[in-house]
């Protein structure tokens, strides 16, 4: 058996399988790593090699992006930064009877992002033994064979390469043959029989021989192939291709049947010695499967479907033989053509969200991987981003893009974006596809609570029970979750000195305000509160509001009669002289009412009279006047009971006495004496007289003092009343103040008041009026006394008394009594 070059082949040392790190200048590295290693393997320590720090490879999310292929080989280990085996690594499946066979992926790292190229080399390992394409080989060749003839046998095929590729063959030990190994114009090698000693047909018909290819690996591997030879008559020429390498284009997706070339030899025999037939020598599994040869006229056709990114060149051999086994081979090549026929692949590498509202504009919120299987330009791809969408592309690097925020963020106008990706190769015509990428903004808590009013008006009616529902207070915030939760309070403050927690309170999560306690009017008209509304964000955010509360008055007070009243046990007595005219002015009955509005409107009505038709009372006034003359039969005695009331719901009321004297001379009327509770008239005659000295030197005093200021200042007069009498501090009620536009003392009247010796009773008498005045609550008729403008008011009803008629009625009527117990008093009232 002979074998060329096989003893050398196997006297090669063994060569071991190292594993290569080769690392450029730009960060990327290199290894070489043998195939067919078992899961977990390790290739070698990327983040060592790259000098990344390994604790870090976690929080940066390091991965291996294998750029779309369908298998991940490798992964990486981010607790030690190995770079292992993921899958079966099979050099023959993936890269063919490629030389070189290299995986290329990115290690990418987040935060920031850093980009790395990895190769690895896949070593091949001789795990596949050769393999020839039939497993009989026939040879008929005619016994006038001359020897040293050549006869050529299919070779074998090995999938992997190098030295682990077929390295010799050796013939199974005969007498007739030889073999010879040569090599061809592109370095491969082919394998003929030799006839090293004539054939006789009639001695031996068929000669069987045992081929066996042995290929160069560690330990080596073998397949072999039974060739048989049929001794025939002569043939002489062998067939001749019209060229021996054929070069042929074929774009890539052409359809089923098409004719990729067709090849031609030729035979210089005649008759069946001439006739040639085609058939495949040496072809790849993969193209066995798109791929057919005709054997009678030796057209190739496409049989199965083309993919240049699967494969861009197919080499195969042709060989054609005559009906005596005479052949020769040709070369055929044929190269794919690109065709824009995969459109852009977009990856999302990564994808922060949601992403809080407050991000500013330029920060990184994913990365965007985009890919093309075509080449050149059908392979260059544009990317781009909807419009109207806050977010940006931006290059990165290589085919990576970082999305960005590119303008504010508002949860509040827009909380999810579907972002649309488009991207658009440059081949013809062009290829696109789009992704959409769903992004969610996440809240922060960046909007104040907002009130639904600018300010809160609550009424409520006084004597309210406490606990009663006062307003509601409403605001909203238009974050989310708990940066939208409001919860509602009271600032402190002071309310007439006390807290204003003491009189309202609020319920936190309703804003609905109670009272908590009672009201009344007469205290407290109106106040006002600051509600606070405060969100639960971090840090929280508020505003807040004011609440006007205005207590309602409710007609809860009776009227109360200011004059006449009773003081201790003495009647008010008044003194109408015969000669007063019908209609004139005689006394008047003042009152007030401590509510306000309607139900401190007071009407007067007289329910009993000693003479019903002789005296009349304004409703609005209190004014009591003369309704007709007095004729002498008239009774001396008339009393009058006045009922006062208010106009509230329900109404309330109050009743007084008064007693009027008709008489021009106190003396005439004796009886009077009866009508008081005190000791007899000696007693009075005594007192009235230290009385009218006191009264006069106090007077003197009085006018005296009232000529001394009048040159010197003027004031605003202090106590101002609507009524007809000058009423005593001690008849005015606590907290009195007068209802605005609704007041019950209409007008401003001075009386002269005159008390004989045998009675107490008054005498007073209308003389002219003031302009209407308001009567503050806390003031008394004592400030009256020391107000210098009351001084001059009193001085100007002094000329007004001389200017009247019925003050010369008065003067006339003094003259003729001329008694020396009488007693002249002035009061003078205001309102």
């Amino acid at each position: 058996m002979a074998l060329n070059g096989f003893l050398d082949l196997m006297l090669m040392p063994c060569l071991c399988l190292l594993m290569l790190v080769v690392r450029d200048s730009q960060g990327d590295v290199s290894y070489s790593f043998p195939e067919e290693m078992e899961r977990g393997s390790v290739i070698g320590n990327v983040a060592k090699d790259l000098g990344i720090d390994v604790k870090r490879l976690a929080a940066r999310k390091a991965r291996i992006d294998t750029e779309g292929r369908g298998k991940r080989y490798c992964d990486i280990n981010v607790n030690t930064g190995e770079l292992t085996v993921a899958e079966r690594i099979d050099r023959e499946e993936i890269c063919g009877d490629e030389l070189s066979c290299v995986l290329k992926f990115d290690l990418i790292l987040e935060q920031p992002l850093e980009l790395h190229r990895v190769s690895v080399q896949i070593d091949d390992i001789n795990d596949n033994a050769p393999v020839f394409s039939k497993n009989a080989m026939i040879f008929e060749i005619h016994e006038t064979a001359v020897k040293g003839a050549r006869y050529r046998v299919n070779e074998a095929q090995d999938a992997d390469i190098g030295q682990n590729t077929v390295r010799g063959y050796m013939l199974e030990k005969n007498e007739h043959f030889s073999l010879a190994v040569n090599s061809n114009t592109y370095g491969r090698k082919y394998v003929e029989l030799v006839l090293d000693k004539e054939l006789d047909r009639e001695q031996e018909k068929e000669i069987k021989l045992i081929l066996t290819a042995v290929d160069g690996g560690t330990p080596p591997r073998s397949g072999t192939v039974t060739i048989h030879v049929n001794v025939l008559d002569a043939n002489d020429n062998a067939p001749v291709f019209s060229q021996t390498d054929y070069m042929v284009t074929l774009p890539e997706n052409s359809p089923l049947g098409t004719i990729v070339v067709t090849v031609s030899a030729t035979d210089a025999d005649e008759g069946l010695n001439g006739k040639v037939t085609y058939e495949f020598g040496r072809i790849s599994v993969k193209a066995q499967k798109i791929f057919s040869l005709d054997q009678d006229n030796g057209q190739i056709r496409v049989t199965g479907h083309i993919d240049f990114e699967e494969s861009s060149v197919y080499e195969l051999s042709v060989e054609a033989r005559d009906e005596f086994s005479l052949s020769s081979e040709a070369n055929v090549v044929i190269k794919i053509l690109d065709i824009n026929d995969n459109p852009p692949e977009i990856y999302l590498k990564s994808l922060h969200t949601p992403v809080p509202e407050s991000l500013s504009p330029g920060t990184e919120v994913g990365i965007i991987n985009v890919q093309d299987k075509d080449t050149e330009n059908n392979g260059q791809i544009r990317l781009s981003i909807q419009q109207n969408v806050p977010f940006k592309l931006v290059p990165s690097l290589k085919s990576y893009y970082s999305l960005v925020v590119e303008g504010e963020l508002d949860r509040e106008l827009v909380s999810d974006y579907n972002i649309t990706v488009t991207a658009t190769d440059e081949g013809s015509p062009p290829l696109s596809s789009s992704k959409t990428i769903h992004l969610s903004v996440a809240d922060v808590n960046d909007n104040h609570p907002v009130f639904e009013e600018k300010f809160y008006n609550a009424y409520l009616k006084e004597n309210n029970k406490p606990g009663s529902s006062v307003c509601k207070v409403a605001a909203t915030d238009s974050d989310w979750r708990q940066n939208g939760t409001i919860v509602y309070s009271i600032l402190p403050a002071d309310v007439n000195g006390s807290p204003v927690t003491s009189f309202l309170s609020i319920n936190g999560d309703t804003g609905v305000i109670h009272a908590v306690r009672s009201f009344d009017y007469e205290q407290f008209k109106s106040f006002k509160v600051l509600v606070l509304a405060r969100d639960n964000g971090s840090p929280p955010l508020s505003s807040n509001v004011t609440v006007n509360v205005f207590i309602n008055d409710e007609n809860d007070n009776s009227p109360q009669i200011l004059y006449p009243s009773l003081e201790g046990n003495t009647f008010m007595t008044e003194m109408v002289p015969k000669a007063t005219q019908s209609g004139s002015l005689v006394s008047k009955v003042i009152a007030v009412d401590a509510d306000s509005g309607q139900n401190a409107w007071l009407s007067y009505h007289i329910v009993k009279a000693t003479d019903s038709g002789l005296f009349s009372i304004g409703e609005h006034s209190g004014e009591i006047r003369l309704q007709r003359d007095i004729l002498e039969t008239i009774n001396i005695k008339q009393n009058l009971i006045v009922l006062v009331k208010d106009n509230g719901e329900p109404s309330l009321s109050a009743t007084c006495s008064l007693y009027l004297l008709i008489s021009d001379n106190l003396a005439e009327v004796p009886e009077l004496k009866d009508m008081s509770f005190e000791e007899g008239n000696s007693k009075l005659t005594f007192y009235l007289i230290i009385a009218l000295v006191s009264i006069s030197t106090f007077f003197l005093t009085f006018i005296i003092i009232i000529l001394a200021v009048r040159f010197c200042h003027r004031r605003k007069p202090r106590l101002l009343f609507d009524g007809a009498v000058a009423i005593p501090s001690a008849y005015l009620p606590p907290n009195y103040a007068e209802v605005d536009g609704a007041g019950t003392l209409r007008s401003t009247y001075n009386y002269d008041a005159y008390l004989t010796t045998g009675s107490r009773t008054s005498d007073f008498k209308f003389v002219t009026s003031y302009s209407d005045g308001t009567l503050p609550a806390d003031l008394t008729l004592k400030k009256v006394c020391s107000s210098m403008d009351d001084l001059d008011g009193l001085d100007d009803e002094s000329k007004g008394l001389s200017e009247t008629p019925y003050s010369d009625r008065r003067t006339s009527w003094m003259n003729q009594t001329h008694q020396s117990r009488l007693v002249k008093y002035f009061i003078l009232l205001h309102i």
